[in-house]
């Protein structure tokens, strides 16, 4: 699968569980939530994954961390906040950068509506 048919099948699962549970949730639940959902459409999901930070050929384990990582792909940044800001867009693109991936997606399950919760985000880099 490339990155947007991956796109696609974590955005239905998204979509269903916002359906299903609806806004309000702590970010954790909706985080468990997609990542069961994830793997039990068959797709590889790693949780929390670990995002060293490489400078001048050291390796540096700050602390960053991919909410969910899906297919080796695609990075999943899990919000529930009021509304999304720069902050939020830039976490999410360094996650690309850190990790070389293509793709990432930026979702806000605190919304009335997935789709206005939704941000794709392209690494401009590779």
């Amino acid at each position: 699968m490339n990155e947007n048919q991956i796109a696609s099948s974590i955005l239905d699962c998204a979509i269903q569980i916002h359906k299903d549970l609806g806004p309000g949730l702590l970010e954790s639940a909706y985080k468990e939530c997609l990542f069961y959902k994830l793997n039990k459409e068959g797709l590889y999901c790693v949780k929390e994954k670990a995002m060293p930070l490489i400078y001048e050929d050291v390796k540096l384990n700050c602390g960053y961390r991919v909410d969910l990582l899906v297919e080796n792909k695609v990075v999943i940044e899990i919000k529930s906040v009021e509304h999304l800001n720069d902050i939020h867009l830039a976490q999410t693109l360094t996650y690309l950068k850190l990790g070389e991936y293509k793709l990432g997606l930026l979702i806000n399950f605190n919304v009335s509506l997935l789709k206005y919760g939704i941000k794709r985000v392209i690494n401009g880099q590779l």
